[in-house]
Order: structure tokens, then sequence, then C-alpha cells
């Protein structure tokens, strides 16, 4: 697998090159390793692409957990409880997991909602999502799940592993690919959303 085209968002990739350069190696290292000609094994049922032989998505995320996790990276569940108060929540963000429910409780809350979100790989304060999944689970990524465990203090830049649209004519329709989620960044503006981030695209 080819590393094609890399946008960085506020400065990411400038990040990873000044305090992480190894670990930026080991991760494109991973995705130079992957052989994208072994996963082209999904039959199509698709009108349009009817006994195509496609890329299957759920085995590339396979042989990307398996090479992630030869490498130390961990999966990292990030707890917190839910408010809909926006005066009150500024304050909340800050506290630990376990103060949270009482701060709550102190300020009216009779049901503080408990919540998590958990992402695959984190090593040295990186978050890395690859994913060959559907076009809402790219956007959740970028301006939900990447922000949020980097506004909680536990990732420093987070990095978004795509197809190019080459690839992606290659999968199954619905798929996510770079040239579109970096344009939906774009359209936000330099600012939004407020994390580093790198993302790269890939192929063959």
């Amino acid at each position: 697998m080819k590393i094609i085209e890399k946008y960085s968002h506020l400065n990411g990739e400038e990040y990873l090159l000044v305090h992480h350069k190894n670990v930026y190696k080991e991760i494109t290292d991973i995705i130079q390793s992957v052989d994208t000609d072994r996963f082209r094994t999904k039959v199509s049922k698709e009108k349009t692409m009817k006994g195509k032989l496609l890329y299957n998505p759920d085995a590339l995320n396979r042989e990307f957990k398996r090479l992630f996790k030869q490498r130390d990276w961990k999966d990292v569940r990030y707890s917190y409880y839910v408010t809909t108060n926006y005066s009150i929540m500024q304050e909340l963000i800050t506290l630990p997991l376990e103060r949270q429910k009482e701060f709550l409780i102190g300020k009216g809350v009779t049901s503080p909602i408990y919540s998590y979100k958990q992402t695959d790989f984190v090593k040295d304060n990186i978050a890395i999502e690859v994913q060959f999944g559907k076009y809402a689970f790219v956007a959740y990524d970028l301006f939900v799940k990447h922000l949020l465990f980097y506004s909680g203090g536990v990732i420093n830049v987070g990095i978004e592993v795509l197809p190019m649209k080459s690839m992606q004519s290659e999968m199954s329709t619905g798929i996510a690919y770079y040239e579109g989620e970096v344009y939906n960044v774009l359209r936000h503006g330099r600012n939004n959303p407020p994390v580093p981030l790198l993302i790269i695209g890939v192929a063959p």
C-alpha cells in the first residue's frame, strides 16, 4: 500500500515530525507493509459491479489492527459524563471522571448520564483511525472522536487513514475517500475542527 497524499490540519504532521519522528516513521512503515492485493476478496453483489472482485474493507481493517497491535498500539477508552448545560460544561470537562458525577448532582442533575468513546490505536499521545467505512464514520472521527480525546488531554494529534478515490472506486459503494473528506474539512475553515490532524490518503 502506498501513501499518495497527506493533509496536515493545524500543523498535525509538523508536530509529528518535530516531536515523534520515530513513531511517525513506524506509522508509515505499517501502512506501506500492507499487501493490498491480498485483500481483493469481496465479490460484489451490486448491480453496477456484480461479480467483480473488490477490496474487502473488513479484512483490511483486521490487517491494520494486527500490524498496529504488534507495535504496541493500544485501544483507549475516554469516559465522561454528559451535560447539555453549557454554563457548567467548561468546568465539568476539566474534572476527573470520578468527580464529574458528584459535580453534576451538586448542580441539580438528578440522574447524570455516563458515556464513553473508544479509539483503536493510541501510542505516545497519538491516535490513529484506519477508516475503510461509510462517510458518517469518518465525519464522526474527525469532528467528534479526535476532538474529544484531544480536549480530554488523551492525545496531542489525531491521524485518519483513508483510501484515495481511485481505491474507493474498487470497493463497495458508500465508502469514504480521502479527497472528499479533506474537502469537507477545508469547507469548515482553517481552524475547524480545533484539533491537530493528519489525514493520509492511501492506494495500492
